[in-house]
């Protein structure tokens, strides 16, 4: 999940039905029968898709047999159709304890999940609503739901619903907000109170999040990725290569805090296999800044207003990364990183809260080029942002006034 080959266009939109997000599953047992058998294998992947014209969303499905290259089509699309401009996103997953498949989708006006229940991925009866509920200042979209137990804990299992939100993220624009809570195969409930929202990410960029289904029970992981951007800026970014593009794929569990049970995030542990050297660089003083690197810091409770590090070139571009003490945030400040002229939105400080555990705070901070993912206390708070300087930033150092404990670098070789 870290080495991307570019495939052609595998689902083009045809007559004038624009394919908008979805998700995709492995039908094992060929549940839909348009999977063609070879062996002992009688899978096939089927994508799960909005499709959308100018007065309605409806959601649709086509078949692949050959991993995704090429698919076709279902002859009897849409599968569902409630006649509304704004029904879209369906994340479908397979749920065990009643054999079927669910699907969760969203009424983005409404802000409201609908949940769908299918034998063949083809009949799809209607099962329930969640919502209003949590952040609702813009548009719901791109929802996922899946289980994961607390603390590891298998006999102790809450179900996560993470629903995405356009405007109205907590750094402005749109954002990620995800709920706590049961889920019976018909009905999820929400056990925090219907006006509490949980951010997943407390930066800018981190958006549309959507995990994997399928990986392994020996492996056992929930994993998934965002889309790094934001709406409020997303068709003016600075850049001629690409726009928009993918955080590093993130392990997801579930942990009890002492203001409840909340998300934890960490960068999958693949990515320690591009570190080079082994050994990590310490970083005391003005430093070379590799393309692509992780981060270190560790910030101990003192007389300090903001403890961390700069990365900054010899344009006097810079981005500082760190913890302030009052409030206690952990924060990501790019109002200095772009000295040409950018999208009013894009200047900015964007912080999250975070706590003392044993008088530290520990940040591992990603750096690859253009991101920055910043995870505080083993993933508990995180904050994601793109950075457009005119010239790489290619130094790091610490803070004059608000110097780490300790600050470590490992160089990430990021091509294959």
């Amino acid at each position: 999940l870290l080495h991307w080959e570019h495939l052609p266009v595998a689902l083009h939109e045809e007559n004038g039905v624009m394919i908008f997000s979805g998700s995709a599953v492995v039908d094992w047992n060929n549940t839909s029968g348009f999977c063609q058998p070879t062996g002992d294998d009688r899978s096939c992947l089927i994508a799960i898709y909005t499709g959308h014209t100018a007065t309605r969303q409806t959601q649709n499905i086509a078949y692949s047999n050959n991993r995704g290259r090429t698919w076709t089509k279902y002859a009897s699309n849409p599968v569902v159709d409630l006649g509304l401009k704004d029904f879209r996103d369906p994340k479908v997953f397979w749920h065990a304890p009643t054999s079927r498949w669910v699907m969760a989708t969203v009424l983005a006006d409404q802000h409201k999940v609908r949940f769908f229940a299918s034998p063949d991925l083809k009949r799809w009866d209607t099962l329930s609503d969640f919502g209003p509920a949590g952040a609702t200042g813009g548009v719901w979209e791109c929802p996922d739901l899946f289980a994961l137990p607390v603390d590891g804990n298998v006999a102790d299992v809450r179900w996560v619903l993470d629903v995405d939100i356009n405007p109205g993220g907590v750094a402005g624009g749109s954002g990620g907000q995800y709920f706590v809570g049961s889920f019976d195969g018909t009905r999820f409930v929400n056990e925090n109170p219907p006006t509490m929202t949980l951010w997943a990410d407390y930066g800018k960029d981190f958006y549309a999040t959507i995990s994997f289904s399928d990986i392994p029970p020996t492996d056992g992981r929930r994993i998934w990725m965002a889309w790094i951007s934001n709406w409020q800026y997303a068709n003016q970014e600075p850049t001629v290569i690409w726009r928009g593009a993918q955080s590093v794929p993130r392990e997801l569990a579930l942990r009890r805090l002492p203001e409840g049970i909340r998300l934890v995030q960490q960068p999958i542990a693949e990515l320690r296999s591009l570190r080079t050297p082994a050994s990590p660089i310490a970083i005391t003083e003005p430093t070379p800044l590799p393309p692509s690197a992780e981060i270190d810091l560790e910030i101990e409770r003192g007389a300090f207003r903001q403890a961390g590090i700069r990365l900054y070139n010899n344009a006097g571009e810079e981005v500082i990364v760190g913890v302030t003490a009052s409030p206690l945030e952990v924060f990501i400040d790019r109002r200095s990183s772009r000295l040409a002229p950018t999208h009013r939105e894009y200047p900015g400080r964007h912080a999250g809260p975070v706590q003392w555990r044993d008088g530290k705070v520990m940040l591992h901070v990603l750096f690859d080029r253009s991101v920055i993912e910043v995870f505080a206390n083993d993933g508990e708070t995180v904050v994601t942002d793109r950075v457009f300087p005119t010239q790489p930033l290619d130094r790091v150092a610490p803070l004059d006034r608000g110097r780490p404990r300790q600050a470590r670098m490992w160089a990430l070789e990021t091509r294959p």
